[in-house]
């Protein structure tokens, strides 16, 4: 994550170059949309209010990088981020999701996202309390006659207590059995099973029947003192990290951060045919309009208000186009970019320069193994070539179709492993060749293996 004032739309840029080869139209657009935000947040005065986000369409086959772009982004921020397919809220035989659905899984990602990083700032704190807690247990304060004329008996009991928690930090009573007492709902666990769409309801059905029912408390039993460690501990966490609060700052952060990804989007674009248009498609654009346009969405942390989500949809858009999408809904989208099919020489440098690269990723999967494995230049060039092939001869699956290449250039070493004689793996051009000429010049095995 980085810092958000320091993030220009160069820097933006620079940081996706890391991980995404090409597409420097794509980058250049969302590294805009995503500086504007924050400029639109400088605004004082009631025209921030007014100031929209520049949601985008991405247009490019799949596997150019369209969802790596936005959720590089949305990591880069650390901003709330989710991605649904359009043609979810639309299956074939039964009415598809709720559109508000999405509001609400970004809203759910948040809190826990949100909880993550607030229970990260306190867990130090929350281990100290459960120390202090633990040591309570193993050393309970006894007072005998006369000990309250006693000068020195708070410095024993000091002295002593230190002695322990010296104990306990080494580790020297973890296993040492105490007795804690703790409260437990007495709300039985229950799971619903149901047909109709509760997630409409979002309701959180744990949270409002145990405000009703009461609590059991008192009940004690036996553990190790690392258990109970443990256990103050999340309870320490959860008295400083109130719900509430947690809620407050989510709904903050995707109200004035969130991301949504829509895939799919060509899916529903309505193109005219002999048969007319497709209902249900143009249903669900008409349905999304007004939470790209800014609208109250309920969920069980309050309502969320949707005007300022920043929305990039995607799409290959290759039988419909953007401009058969609604007008409403095209003019919610005022970044067009396309994505450029990628190269030969593109998948060079995929395999070679992000810092997630393939290659990369084997060398530390072969690594656990006590295996070092080399590429040559030769062998990622030839990977590369066999790849661009491999697209031209079936359908386009873009940089995926790498994984699909080198998984079976390794597959034997991948079972192989763990194998006390195997110490190195060198991939040279030869060796690609050889194991994949075959796939790649038989359409049956290519079909079904690539």
């Amino acid at each position: 994550m980085s810092d958000i004032n320091t993030l220009t739309p160069a820097r933006i840029v620079e940081e996706l170059d890391k991980y995404i080869i090409s597409q420097s139209a794509a980058k250049r657009s969302v590294a805009i949309a995503l500086r504007n935000r924050w400029r639109r947040q400088q605004v004082q005065g009631d025209l921030k209010r007014e100031i929209m986000p520049n949601n985008i369409i991405m247009i490019g086959p799949t596997g150019v990088g369209k969802t790596e772009i936005a959720r590089r982004i949305a990591r880069l921020v650390d901003a709330p981020f989710i991605k649904v397919e359009a043609s979810k809220f639309t299956e074939v035989g039964y009415v598809g999701r709720d559109v508000e659905s999405m509001i609400r899984e970004l809203m759910n990602y948040a809190v826990a996202q949100t909880r993550a990083r607030m229970v990260a700032e306190v867990r130090d704190d929350a281990r100290k309390l459960a120390i202090e807690k633990v040591l309570d247990l193993l050393l309970p304060l006894k007072r005998r006659k006369g000990d309250n004329d006693d000068p020195d008996f708070a410095e024993r009991q000091k002295r002593s207590r230190d002695k322990m928690r010296v104990k306990l930090l080494s580790g020297k009573l973890d296993d040492k059995e105490i007795e804690i007492e703790f409260s437990e709902d007495s709300l039985p666990n229950f799971e619903i099973m149901s047909n109709i769409g509760l997630e409409s309801l979002d309701l959180d059905f744990s949270d409002m029947l145990s405000n009703l029912l009461p609590t059991r408390s008192g009940k004690k039993h036996k553990t190790t003192v690392s258990n109970a460690l443990k256990t103050f501990t999340e309870q320490e966490v959860t008295h400083l990290v109130p719900k509430d609060k947690v809620a407050e700052s989510a709904k903050k952060a995707v109200e004035e951060n969130g991301i949504v990804f829509i895939d799919e989007i060509d899916k529903i674009a309505t193109a005219e045919k002999q048969g007319g248009i497709d209902v249900s498609r143009s249903g669900v654009q008409r349905d999304l309009l007004p939470i790209v346009e800014g609208s109250s969405v309920p969920t069980k942390f309050g309502p969320i208000d949707t005007s300022h989500i920043l929305f990039i949809a995607a799409g290959a858009f290759s039988t419909a186009k953007p401009s058969d999408l609604i007008p409403e809904l095209q003019g919610r989208f005022p970044i067009r970019v396309e994505l450029n099919s990628l190269t030969e020489q593109d998948f060079v440098r995929i395999l070679k320069e992000p810092e997630n690269a393939l290659t990369k990723q084997y060398r530390e999967l072969f690594a656990t193994e006590n295996v070092e494995l080399r590429f040559s230049a030769g062998a990622i060039k030839a990977v590369a070539h066999y790849a661009a092939g491999a697209n031209e001869k079936m359908e386009d699956i873009g940089a995926r179709r790498l994984h699909t290449i080198l998984n079976t250039l390794l597959d034997d070493y991948l079972f192989q492993m763990p194998d006390p004689g195997l110490k190195k793996v060198n991939i040279s051009e030869r060796m690609v060749k050889a194991r994949l000429s075959p796939v790649i010049e038989s359409e049956d095995l290519s079909r079904f293996i690539l």
